[in-house]
């Protein structure tokens, strides 16, 4: 009876993490089962935003590894010169800034999983030393000579086609059969569009009642014709923003297609006048007579749209986010912070 109750309970886990019912979902649910009873390495394939962290989570919490540490590092986002010392770590002296020792990921994640994101951004010489450390399972710290055997599982991921970065010589194909293992796709949402309800009850459960939206019937199906370019990541930001703008409000086509499009120019639509004489105003632009708005909030809800934009077509790497929005690098950080803006990458 415990067995069944155990298997019952991560099986619900499991659905809770992976959320949907659609035949691609029903899929990869029973892969992650499959792959996490194995230390085999994993890469996942899917474009981004799809939810490939999850489902590496999801692979180390169903796995023997699960109270042990799970560490995720994205490879395209740490610039060329600190990969090696981000991965493998570094000793006191070793480079210009290097003021004291510092443990990398693959041994922070000792006993437990390694998740390396967009993997195939990895320069090539680190591609070369990867190989080694999986091959060998030990690793050097930069500016050591000491070896270090390490017990990590590697979880990898990517967005890119790397049967045609292997043809051109940009990513090493003994690299990727040693990743690559086992497989998985991860499927785009235009792909599962039927689990979008689900995915957004999932995303506000976690709002104060007074935030969430509702969605008329022509409203969800506008939502589930969308193309979803930036998949899940697209959808979480979506109903961010319209419980910031519409929350505990009953939403339509109209409303859905303006927040699907926040750069779009805003209709202009006449103000709730008291006689014919009062002049028309742009909704939530200027003050109507005896109708004040709350200017810092409308730059602040502008800015936010932006910055969600931004990342989505940077893909949630933050120095092209910041390049998009003319900011500094750290003014970005400091800005998604202030708005509680998560970085995610997926």
């Amino acid at each position: 009876m415990n067995k069944v109750g155990q298997n019952d309970s991560s099986h619900a886990g499991l659905e809770a993490a992976i959320i949907g019912h659609s035949p691609a979902i029903r899929q990869l649910r029973e892969m992650i089962r499959r792959v996490a009873r194995s230390n085999a390495s994993v890469m996942l394939c899917g474009p981004s935003g799809s939810g490939k962290e999850l489902v590496a989570r999801a692979i180390h919490d169903e796995g023997a590894r699960a109270g042990q540490a799970f560490s995720a590092i994205n490879c395209g986002a740490i610039p060329a010169d600190l990969i090696e010392s981000e991965l493998f770590g570094h000793e006191k002296g070793s480079f210009t800034g290097a003021t004291a020792r510092r443990i990398g990921h693959f041994e922070a994640s000792e006993g437990g999983t390694l998740f390396l994101d967009e993997i195939g951004d990895m320069r090539f010489d680190m591609q070369v030393k990867l190989l080694r450390v999986l091959e060998d399972r030990t690793i050097v710290r930069v500016g050591s000579s000491e070896a270090r055997r390490v017990d990590v599982r590697v979880i990898s991921a990517t967005h890119q086609d790397l049967g045609a970065a292997i043809t051109k010589g940009k990513f090493r194909e003994d690299l990727f059969f040693r990743l690559g293992v086992v497989v998985l796709q991860v499927p785009s949402l235009a792909d599962r569009v039927e689990d979008i309800p689900a995915l957004i009850r999932h995303f506000q459960s976690r709002m104060p009642a007074d935030a969430k939206c509702r969605f008329d019937e022509a409203a969800m199906t506008l939502l589930m014709r969308h193309d979803w370019p930036g998949n899940v990541r697209e959808l979480r930001n979506f109903v961010e923003r319209a419980s910031v703008l519409h929350g505990g409000e009953t939403l339509g086509p109209d409303d859905v297609a303006l927040l699907l499009n926040p750069t779009a120019p805003r209709p202009v639509a006449p103000a709730q006048q008291a006689n014919d004489d009062l002049p028309l105003h742009p909704v939530a632009k200027t003050p109507a007579p005896g109708r004040p708005i709350d200017l810092k909030r409308e730059i602040e809800t502008i800015e936010l749209e932006q910055i969600h934009v931004a990342l989505d077509l940077a893909d949630g790497i933050i120095s092209e986010a910041a390049r998009l929005l003319t900011l500094k690098r750290t003014t970005l950080i400091e800005k998604m912070r202030k708005y509680g803006v998560q970085q995610q990458a997926a």
